[in-house]
């Protein structure tokens, strides 16, 4: 079965076909500067040199009904409309992209991989809101957790990179990018995630604010009498690293290279993100009774050596030892921490698309 996995940006789709169960990548490509999704869907798959059986996407929020992998019908749809407040940049994105697929590729069945999946063996109190029960009950608020594709795939490599091919390892992994979360893995599982309620939550995102007190935003509304329209843009598009920096789309490439050169609030953007991460392993390290392994993966976390190194700085009280040789140098699956180190740190290449082909793959067999 040939499976294309469709990640969808706000003008561009990026997609992978793979053979599967073999897992081969028979091509990949990206369509840049979309304006009409169904026009280039329709030019680009048209092009294919090969046969495709199934679309999958890495959606996003669909609630508590639908954490997990599901073949796309009008009900997935209206669960990502009903949740678009919670994701509004991903869930319209991937609400026009699957109305776009439909029509350009009527005949091909669509699946969504939700981000939630990986992260539905929490436990309650790692899972729950201070909020009347009622409305957890009701409405669905919980911290739900995000790029549970990402996090699921370090749980499965990790064991590989590190040696031994032993699952009983205590993981926490940093997916760090234009959208970043922490996820502690114990022995496979999810056990707690950055990302709450929203994909807005947790460590600061490129251009989303990611933790605040909910009576900031209270406050602000009533002072400057904000729509709440004008507040949701506002947090989405100029919060996080963008906002603390000044940096248009928050870019850490952009903002480490103003840091470099004494900008103050780069270094500070580049300081709060880098003490969060650092915030979060201790915690993690603490809700798991120990840690095995410190994982970095995604753009930020495969590339930016200067950050991992400031993360890792003061963490040798759980016996982590960066190599600040093998940290600079080296490319791939790797480990980076001393042949000392009790904790072994290792970047990890993000393989989300190979995790929702999976994922895709045995919810077809069934359908």
């Amino acid at each position: 079965m040939n499976i294309l996995v469709a990640n969808l940006g706000s003008t561009s789709v990026k997609y992978k076909v793979l053979e599967m169960p073999a897992e081969h990548t028979l091509v990949q490509g990206k369509i840049e500067r979309v304006e009409d999704y169904r026009l280039a869907i329709e030019q680009e798959m048209s092009a294919l040199p090969v046969r495709v059986d199934a679309v999958a996407f890495k959606a996003v929020h669909g609630g508590p009904r639908y954490c997990g992998t599901y073949v796309v019908d009008e009900g997935v749809l209206r669960a990502l409309e009903e949740y678009l407040v919670a994701a509004p940049v991903h869930n319209r994105i991937y609400i026009d992209g699957i109305r776009a697929f439909q029509e350009a590729m009527p005949d091909v069945p669509l699946v969504a991989a939700f981000e939630t999946e990986f992260h539905r063996t929490r436990a309650p109190e790692a899972k729950f809101y201070g909020i009347p029960h009622t409305w957890t009950r009701r409405y669905g608020v919980w911290k739900y957790g995000f790029h549970g594709a990402s996090h699921e795939y370090v749980s499965q490599r990790v064991p590989q990179v590190v040696g031994g091919f032993s699952q009983n390892l205590r993981i926490i992994s940093c997916h760090l990018g234009g959208s970043s979360s922490i996820c502690a893995i114990r022995f496979g599982q999810s056990i707690d995630c950055t990302m709450g309620f929203s994909p807005q939550s947790g460590l600061e995102n490129a251009t989303r604010h990611g933790d605040i007190d909910v009576f900031a935003i209270l406050h602000l509304m009533s002072k400057l009498n904000l729509p709440f329209e004008r507040v949701l843009d506002e947090l989405t598009r100029n919060g996080g690293l963008a906002g603390l920096s000044g940096v248009p789309g928050g870019d850490m490439r952009d903002i480490s290279e103003k840091a470099e050169i004494g900008d103050d609030h780069a270094n500070i953007a580049f300081d709060v993100f880098a003490y969060g991460i650092k915030k979060c392993i201790g915690a993690y390290a603490a809700a798991m009774e120990g840690v095995d392994v410190v994982a970095f993966t995604g753009g930020i976390g495969e590339h930016r050596f200067r950050l991992r190194s400031a993360v890792c700085l003061g963490l040798g009280f759980l016996g982590l030892e960066l190599s600040e040789e093998l940290n600079v140098t080296g490319s791939g699956d790797r480990v980076i921490s001393t042949g000392a180190s009790r904790v072994k740190v290792v970047v990890i290449q993000a393989n989300e698309e190979l995790m929702v082909a999976r994922r895709a793959f045995r919810v077809m067999g069934r359908f």
